[in-house]
């Protein structure tokens, strides 16, 4: 009897909000949705676009200040939500950014750590809570050029250096 392999199951990334996709304002106390003005983060549009031709997106997010729709919103004012498959905030999840966030996701999407890679600018809350349940993650870090690797993550300083590699770690 031939058995065929079962096709693996496109990667899926998920992306911290503010500051990694839109530029987050710390002076705002609205939804970002209902800001004057929003912006998407250099580099964002396109590494979407390249990655959605092969993988699921979604979006990761402690944001309190809006729930799915109004972050749907304010990523359709930039062109990036046609982009996400879904959106786990605090409002849906329940949780901030932690353990129990992150396996509430891996529950959702009935999937392994090793199916899932997490993009934050957030060293504790990007990368090392979901380093905790070994998912990958990559660490958006544009304010130095400290470099942060470790066998489950990697440090970028722009996001089109995920254009020019594979992402993974």
């Amino acid at each position: 009897m031939h058995m065929t392999a079962k096709p693996k199951s496109p990667l899926v990334y998920l992306f911290d909000w503010g500051d990694t996709l839109m530029r987050d304002d710390p002076n705002q106390s609205l939804p970002m949705a209902e800001w004057e003005h929003v912006e998407a983060v250099d580099g964002a549009l396109a590494l979407l676009t390249k990655l959605s031709q092969s993988s699921r997106l979604m979006l990761a997010t402690s944001a309190a200040a809006s729930n799915e729709a109004q972050i749907r919103a304010a990523l359709d004012r930039v062109g990036l939500g046609q982009y996400m498959e879904r959106i786990y905030c605090q409002a849906n999840v329940g949780f901030t950014k932690s353990t129990q966030f992150y396996q509430f996701i891996l529950d959702d999407l009935a999937l392994n750590p090793t199916e899932i890679v997490m993009i934050g600018d957030h060293f504790d809350n990007d990368v090392l809570a979901a380093n905790a349940l070994g998912i990958s993650a990559v660490w958006l870090n544009t304010q130095n050029q400290y470099q942060a690797t470790s066998k489950l993550h990697t440090t970028i300083h722009h996001l089109s250096e995920l254009l020019d590699r594979s992402c993974s770690i």
